[in-house]
């Protein structure tokens, strides 16, 4: 329960923090492109006795590409594209593990299985997760330029496709990171979540990467208890807690929320009239 605790906690802080650049660029589909094609990469580096992070690396960049050829040289939209490419590199990754012999069940590289990562895994965990927190931190105002107006940047001297590329290859890493936490399938949501909700709650950047990370551990700790008493999936259940939190704040959020926007404009329309 401590490995799981401290690997949920290390996971969803990477994800969060990435989060808010994905939402900001507009990239939600690509982290589900992206956290969905490493799954053969995933695979390859098990028979291969390669670490994880490679393999994912490798097909996450493949993915890329493969939407951008199938982009640019066709009638097909970008949307299209990357719906047909991400569908089937990870139907490629469940067909390499249903075939590929193996002591241990690959099936958690899926669904996830936070109660089984060992000190191996934890130790990958916290080595990939603190490599990408940190080029995120480093980094972080040439992103946030990127995000916001790469015209810009390229101006300055940027060069705005290594910037993209980057946050791809630092979206794998952190796909491989929540692997062991909530599966392949569910990556997407802790990569999405928590800086939509933080995108809700302020208008700046710098606290979206404070408010993201926060909301984000909170829930993925109340998950992880709540699993535990109610004997149900781990990976589920901090999914299930992020989107409650989310429905939260897009009701009932000071500023942006829904209930929150009617309730201000009632009082500008009384205010008036008085």
């Amino acid at each position: 329960m401590v490995r799981a605790l401290t690997s949920t906690v290390i996971a969803s802080a990477v994800c969060a923090v990435l989060s808010c650049w994905l939402v900001l660029i507009g990239w939600s589909l690509m982290g589900d492109a992206v956290s969905h094609a490493v799954l053969p990469g995933v695979v390859l580096a098990y028979v291969l006795g390669a670490p994880f992070a490679l393999g994912a690396v490798v097909f996450g960049f493949l993915a890329v590409a493969l939407i951008g050829v199938v982009r640019d040289t066709s009638r097909v939209k970008e949307d299209a594209a990357i719906g047909i490419v991400f569908t089937t590199l990870f139907a490629l990754g469940l067909v390499l593990i249903s075939v590929t012999p193996s002591q241990t069940d690959l099936n958690h590289i899926i669904f996830g299985n936070l109660l089984g990562v060992d000190t191996s895994d934890l130790i990958q965990i916290g080595v990939l997760g603190a490599i990408t927190l940190t080029l995120l931190v480093l980094k972080r105002r040439d992103f946030t330029l990127y995000a916001f107006d790469p015209t810009h940047a390229h101006a300055i001297g940027l060069n705005p496709r290594v910037l993209g590329a980057a946050l791809l290859g630092l979206l794998a890493l952190t796909a491989v990171v929540a692997l062991q936490v909530v599966g392949v399938i569910l990556v997407v949501a802790m990569l999405i979540i928590p800086g939509a909700t933080a995108y809700l709650l302020t208008d700046r950047f710098g606290r979206m990467l404070v408010i993201a990370p926060s909301f984000s551990v909170l829930a993925a700790v109340t998950g992880l208890y709540l699993s535990y008493h109610l004997d149900t999936a781990s990976g589920g259940m901090i999914v299930l807690v992020q989107g409650a939190g989310f429905t939260l704040v897009y009701l009932f959020g000071p500023r942006h929320g829904i209930v929150g926007k009617r309730l201000a404009k009632r009082r500008r329309e009384v205010a008036r009239a008085g």
